[in-house]
């Protein structure tokens, strides 16, 4: 089963991102008020905090779940990821860019088509 991608659908910014990641990969798409009673089981407590990429044996949130969800589409090779992943630091400024993107929607959302 194709990993899903858990988002804020109250937010049209984040609802524009998923159906993009959506359109450009293998990933389902489920808004947090359309969670069923075992993919909210499955999420933090917190999950309205941030998007979560839910796969079959894993549970990702915030600034790591769109990351493994982007390495789901075809926009940007895995290896990319990969390399990432080994940069000192990496994990925490991934995060730290999530919540700034997150903190500033309204801005962004104007920026990004």
């Amino acid at each position: 089963m194709p990993p899903t991608l858990v988002y804020d659908d109250d937010c049209g910014f984040c609802t524009r991102s998923a159906r993009f990641i959506a359109r450009h990969g293998d990933v389902r798409i489920v808004g947090f008020t359309e969670l069923s009673p075992q993919q909210r089981e499955r999420l933090p407590a917190e999950y309205r905090d941030c998007a979560h990429l839910l796969t079959d044996d894993a549970v990702y949130s915030c600034g790591e779940a769109v990351e493994r969800a982007f390495a789901e589409t075809e926009l940007a090779p895995t290896v990319l990821f990969d390399a990432l992943g080994r940069l000192p630091g990496y994990p925490s400024t991934r995060e730290h860019v999530y919540r700034w993107v997150a903190e500033n929607r309204g801005t962004v959302s104007r920026l990004v088509p």
